[in-house]
């Protein structure tokens, strides 16, 4: 079924419905808000902000439209909202809980690939952290949710062209980023 088609089995008294929903995309909204936040906790509050509203909404949802872009609205505004609310959170913390704990506890990797591992997440972190906030979403909505250009655009409500305008300076100015880096 799609999830316009679970909408309405929601709203014709279909509760299974809307359990589908959430299965379908909490994975998403948490790892959304967990990029937006850099820490779980936070994150796992803002993805529960974000389906209550969606619930609360839930009936009002024009189904001709795509309930995706909908929610991840109603995400982003979430996150914002919490940004608002709290100190700003340097782009660094989300490297801080990176899978590196895993990688080094991983058998299969050594010390020192796990070490080269942390040291590329690193420099990933350092070349995005010092991006402007808006290019630093586009870039993530991008490469770590998989939005298309014409998604991203829905979703932050500006033209196809701004996005990708932004996307690609955001690269240009990362590569220069990690090409300081690397020549150190």
């Amino acid at each position: 079924m799609t999830d316009e088609q679970l909408v309405t089995q929601y709203t014709k008294g279909n509760d299974k419905a809307l359990e589908i929903l959430i299965q379908r995309y909490l994975p998403l909204v948490y790892g959304f808000s967990r990029r937006y936040s850099g820490d779980s906790d936070t994150a796992a509050d803002i993805a529960q902000e974000t389906f209550v509203k969606a619930w609360k909404n839930l009936k009002k949802f024009d189904t001709d439209k795509k309930f995706r872009n909908w929610l991840f609205a109603i995400a982003k505004n979430t996150a914002l909202d919490w940004l608002k609310r709290k100190e700003p959170v340097a782009f660094s913390r989300v490297a801080e809980n990176s899978n590196f704990e895993e990688a080094s506890r991983d058998p299969i990797l050594s010390i020192h690939e796990a070490m080269i591992k942390r040291e590329a997440e690193s420099c990933i972190d350092s070349a995005l952290g010092g991006l402007p906030q808006g290019q630093q979403v586009v870039l993530t909505l991008k490469h770590f949710d998989g939005l298309t250009f014409r998604e991203i655009g829905k979703f932050l409500g500006e033209p196809l062209d701004t996005v990708k305008s932004r996307y690609r300076r955001a690269l240009l100015a990362a590569k220069k980023v990690l090409a300081r880096v690397d020549s150190y």
